[in-house]
């Protein structure tokens, strides 16, 4: 359990400092399609980084803890 807290916090604190930059990207004064852009572009980046989570969490509790004995 305990190896599953630190990919979590740092998740967690990827995703807060992407929710900040797209909200100082929709505050500013710029064209609505480079907004539209940003957005999803930052979006995208957080869907990623859930997803590489779910695949830690998933090799954390098959047993791998390591992922350089694959190499």
């Amino acid at each position: 359990m305990k190896k599953l807290i630190v990919p979590i916090i740092i998740t967690v604190l990827l995703i807060a400092i992407e929710i900040a930059y797209l909200s100082i990207y929709i505050s500013v004064v710029i064209p609505i399609t480079i907004k539209i852009i940003i957005a999803l572009v930052i979006l995208f980046i957080i869907g990623v980084s859930v997803f590489v989570l779910i695949e830690r969490i998933k090799e954390i509790r098959s047993g791998e803890t390591d992922d350089l004995s694959k190499y």
